[in-house]
């Protein structure tokens, strides 16, 4: 009787054990591949509970997702023989998954080493077509582009799928990123000498047109002068002409009076000149002379 009670109770737990090693369970992140004696029996893609042959088949997961896998540091040399380094983000989704276990063993560490060696390849191909400031610029977008395609085609037969390809950072190497400083400040020096040079030589020829300018002006405003003094001159030279010939003896008597005036009129004025002269005919007993007729 016990030994009877021992086999069912073995049968029962050996029941549960092939009941337990006979399903898997496949969610929506994942893919599954069912193998018999180590070759795929099929592929699972959806969802679900499923039920396979106890010690006779294993299952193997595989990634469902898009997967994000960064690329930094890749060393490619441009057009122009300067290198610099790229930072890549590649987004990869496992299409076929027989495909993927028969060549590369359903390892995802194997796919992204796989994939990286292609990236790097592919980023030379690209960036060595072209000069940097060109990648840096207006065929950056053709350049993931060109980038993706390639390895699109190199992966396909690995039943992985390139969603994306995008370039991150496109840095200079230090030491070319040295001397380009040195360049772009050389140039920069040379454009503000430039300017500098072209400033001096506008502000020399403000300055010679404003004396020149200042230099015409001055002419012409001594020149309006001299014609003014000589016209004010003539003006009085007419007038003590007209009063000459209207009273030439007030005449007379008025430019004497200017005379002394000018003569005697500094402090300690010393003149030696004889009594009787002309000067003093208008002091002392001096009569002055015979009035002239005035001119009819």
């Amino acid at each position: 009787m016990t030994y009877a009670r021992n086999l069912i109770g073995f049968i029962v737990a050996a029941a549960l054990v092939a009941l337990y090693l006979s399903y898997f369970i496949v969610n929506e992140k994942q893919k599954a591949l069912v193998l018999r004696f180590g070759d795929i029996n099929r592929v699972v893609v959806d969802p679900g509970l499923y039920f396979k042959m106890p010690f006779v088949d294993t299952v193997t997961y595989v990634e469902d997702r898009t997967m994000v896998w960064e690329i930094n540091d890749r060393r490619v040399v441009d057009l122009d023989s300067q290198v610099y380094n790229v930072d890549a983000i590649t987004l990869v989704k496992i299409k076929d998954a027989r495909k993927f276990r028969e060549s590369l063993g359903a390892d995802i560490d194997q796919a992204r080493t796989r994939i990286a060696t292609l990236l790097d390849t592919a980023l030379r191909e690209s960036y060595g077509k072209r000069s940097f400031d060109v990648a840096l610029s207006s065929d950056r977008i053709v350049i993931m582009h060109e980038v993706r395609d390639q390895l699109r085609q190199k992966t396909e037969n690995l039943g992985i799928d390139i969603v994306d390809v995008r370039v991150r950072r496109t840095d200079l190497s230090d030491n070319v990123l040295a001397e380009t400083y040195k360049r772009m400040e050389s140039e920069r020096n040379a454009i503000a000498t430039k300017t500098r040079s072209e400033g001096e030589a506008m502000k020399t020829q403000s300055v010679a047109e404003t004396d020149r300018a200042y230099a015409i002006k001055i002419a012409e405003a001594r020149k309006q002068a001299e014609i003014l003094r000589g016209e004010g001159d003539a003006t009085r030279n007419k007038v003590f002409a007209e009063a000459y010939q209207k009273d030439p003896e007030f005449f007379a008597f008025y430019r004497s009076m200017q005379a002394y005036s000018k003569g005697l009129g500094a402090d300690g004025t010393t003149l030696v000149l004889d009594p009787k002269s002309e000067f003093f005919k208008y002091f002392g007993s001096l009569k002055p002379a015979e009035p002239v007729p005035a001119a009819p």
